[in-house]
């Protein structure tokens, strides 16, 4: 089987620190093939760390060992881990939230604390703040060539005990559809809800339909407007406000060529509130 680590983190892509990493696993076994998921997600952003997770590991064969490193707690208590996911894939990371959204989406087999003494890169010396090069990446490599046992990782730990973040399930009540902003689809600004596909069909919302959408942050509305359900971008006008399903099967909302995110400040997490009903004829 080819062997396959999926690298992210917060750092950039403007100095050495992501070469390093890659320099490790090849070092480990030139033989693996290093990919990046992205090195731009915003500093000490442990929240969209665990969402781009959950956005791509289901798109990758078995076995691939993903390491994710947005680690503000480097050089604290705080635990490495490797997760086996319930995809018989692996993920090498800071047990500080990281692993919401996959716990939560995709499940977690077994958990088992990186012990350091023996999964640590030699001569990395009495360094403290690059655990990405000098644990996760080294350990990645390890795994992923065989070098050592998914057991040999270090001791199990309870998969109740992962660290999570705080998430909230979107809801239907008396044909009103709630959820929050987990991500924004960052490039073009458009805004990816929790509100899965199936809430909209339960509430019987067609393709076509003028629908009422709320945007409130801590509780105080931000924007309102009616908005246009449609299937793409290409049945709304240039500058048009919509609502779309998109590539993880959820509701978003986008401008049409713009970024709906900078023009109303949109941000995100469980504070940005999202409420949608149908326009009363």
């Amino acid at each position: 089987m080819l062997k396959h680590v999926v690298l992210q983190t917060d750092f950039g892509l403007s100095d050495g620190a992501v070469s390093a990493m890659y320099g490790v696993a090849k070092s480990v076994d030139p033989s693996i093939q290093v990919f990046d998921l992205t090195h731009h997600i915003s500093p000490y952003n442990i929240w969209e760390a665990s969402y781009r997770l959950y956005q791509t590991m289901s798109y990758w064969p078995e076995e691939t060992v993903f390491v994710s490193v947005v680690d503000p707690g480097v050089g604290t208590d705080r635990l490495s881990v490797v997760v086996k996911t319930n995809s018989d894939q692996y993920i090498v990371t800071p047990d500080n939230g990281t692993l919401t959204h996959v716990k939560s989406h995709i499940g977690i087999k077994e958990v088992r604390i990186i012990d350091e003494k023996i999964n640590r890169l030699p001569r990395s010396g009495e360094s403290h703040t690059f655990h990405g090069r000098d644990i996760y990446a080294y350990t990645a490599a390890r795994l992923s060539a065989g070098v050592i046992r998914y057991e040999e990782v270090g001791p199990k730990r309870d998969e109740d005990r992962i660290t999570c973040l705080k998430e909230e399930n979107a809801a239907i009540n008396k044909g009103i559809i709630r959820g929050c902003i987990d991500i924004l689809d960052v490039r073009f600004g458009n805004v990816w809800t929790n509100i899965d596909r199936r809430l909209l069909v339960e509430a019987d919302y067609q393709y076509g339909d003028r629908l009422y959408v709320t945007i409130s942050h801590h509780q105080k509305d931000v924007y309102k407007n009616k908005l246009l359900f449609v299937r793409s971008f290409a049945e709304t006008h240039l500058g048009e406000p919509l609502l779309y399903i998109n590539s993880l099967d959820k509701g978003a909302i986008a401008l049409n060529q713009g970024s709906f995110a900078k023009a109303y400040h949109i941000g995100t997490g469980t504070s940005w509130g999202v409420f949608i009903q149908k326009v009363d004829e």
